[in-house]
């Protein structure tokens, strides 16, 4: 995007980009949800939604300061290292995917350290991987899926 929106100065404008989306006063909730509505007809005309996709993915960290980074499995690499980690729902059919939402797993040691948590702007104490599977289905709107998605 960056190239795209300032070819003569990509590296400016990728780090301009950054900023404007780490920091902008926006629902990442109600934008996943605005984007739902206008994706989802498209994915639909080739046929219903079959399935839910719940999946985590984890982001290698060098620190220790980024809200939820803990030495913990990291998929990415494949072996436990510090990383954050990104629970996520997408609803699927045979020809498509769309994300519909997601949260940043907290382990233990950032929900039981509140203090910790709000240096870091936490906003809730906590999220874990099981809790927030049973309450995604209201995310994923009037996609029903036509059959049973299986997840790990």
């Amino acid at each position: 995007m960056a190239a795209r929106t300032a070819p003569a100065r990509t590296a400016a404008q990728h780090q301009s980009l950054l900023h404007f989306v780490g920091n902008a006063c926006w629902s990442d909730e109600k934008v996943l949800t605005k984007v739902r509505k206008m994706v989802l007809p498209a994915i639909e005309k080739d046929g219903p939604i079959e399935a839910w996709i719940i999946d985590d993915t984890s982001f290698p960290k060098q620190g220790k300061h980024s809200v939820g980074v803990h030495h913990q499995y990291c998929g990415q690499l494949g072996k436990q290292a510090n990383c954050q980690v990104a629970v996520s729902l997408s609803i699927a059919n045979h020809a498509a995917s769309l994300p519909v939402t997601y949260r940043l797993y907290l382990p233990e040691a950032w929900t039981k350290d509140r203090a910790r948590g709000r240096r870091r702007g936490c906003r809730r104490r906590s999220s874990s991987r099981p809790n927030r599977r049973s309450r995604w289905s209201r995310y994923a709107g009037r996609a029903k899926p036509a059959c049973r998605a299986a997840s790990h």
